[in-house]
């Protein structure tokens, strides 16, 4: 009877361990092919800068395109509906101030204030937007130390 039941244990522990035995099996095959990752975003030449580090561009089938500079790379993303961008509002807090024949402009960040200088012949939209909402506003001007 003692053998018997050693037979029988070592059937339970043989047939314990075969899905041992396939998992094993399946980790070892080589990992099957995968497709090629998608090459890098790049600005494509024509590109519109709409502001720092953002581009727009109209692709040959019509579609609108955001591109953006991100730490890690470009990102592409579809433009909003025009509805949406025709009420684009300029950013809480922007403000621009004249330098000669430069604006400085600012706006506030979640790490800080964003300060940049743009001559007044290479404003973008926004950038003119502001310095016209500046303007309007009756923006202190700096005095130009040539003058």
């Amino acid at each position: 009877m003692r053998c018997h039941s050693m037979h029988l244990r070592g059937y339970v522990i043989l047939l314990a361990t075969i899905p041992l035995l396939a998992v094993a099996a399946e980790q070892t095959k080589p990992p099957a092919r995968t497709a090629r990752p998608a090459p890098p975003t790049v600005i494509p030449r024509g590109a519109k800068q709409i502001e720092p580090n953002t581009w727009h561009h109209r692709d040959a089938q019509g579609q609108s395109w955001i591109y953006r500079k991100t730490p890690f790379g470009v990102v592409r993303y579809a433009e909003p509906a025009t509805e949406a961008k025709a009420e684009e509002a300029i950013p809480q807090g922007m403000t621009a101030v004249e330098e000669g024949d430069s604006i400085r402009f600012e706006r506030p960040t979640p790490f800080g204030k964003h300060r940049w200088t743009r001559k007044k012949t290479e404003l973008t939209d926004l950038e003119r937007k502001v310095w016209e909402r500046e303007r309007q506003r009756g923006a202190p001007r700096k005095s130009d130390p040539q003058e």
